[in-house]
């Protein structure tokens, strides 16, 4: 049984902890591998180097959107597909991320939760901005 008093304190949680990790990843790719050694690593990969540019706006974009808690459950289930290519990627490397190269269970995880905040929505503590009457009430 849920209970409805602290439910909205573990998406928060939840919510915030995806974005901080995001944002971090996303930093990361920026300021230490830089834009340009990130696009490299995608090629040689074999992923198209653009790729690249949009992993590195999900993961800022879609961090802060988490943190803020705004348009949570769209932001985690755009999300899925940066996680499922960055699972996929590992897959050849074993199940440990402990593994040379990282393995596959932590982006794995990592896109479980994703599908587990889009579930529960933001939270407690979301920052909510005025929706247009058109969107789906998922969205919201």
């Amino acid at each position: 049984m849920i209970d409805d008093r602290t439910a909205p304190y573990a998406a928060l949680l939840l919510r915030v902890s995806l974005g901080l990790a995001l944002v971090a990843h996303g930093a990361l790719k920026v300021f230490v591998f830089t834009v340009p050694g990130t696009v490299q690593f995608f090629e040689s990969i074999g992923y198209p180097g653009f790729l690249a540019y949009l992993v590195i706006l999900a993961e800022l974009g879609g961090g802060a959107a988490l943190i803020l808690g705004t348009f949570v459950r769209p932001v985690a289930i755009a999300l899925v597909p940066v996680l499922i290519g960055a699972t996929l990627q590992h897959a050849g490397n074993g199940w440990l991320f402990s593994a040379p190269g990282g393995g596959w269970e932590f982006p794995a995880f990592w896109t479980a939760m994703l599908v587990v905040q889009a579930l529960l929505g933001a939270g407690a503590l979301a920052f909510r901005l005025p929706l247009p009457q058109a969107l789906p009430a998922w969205a919201r």
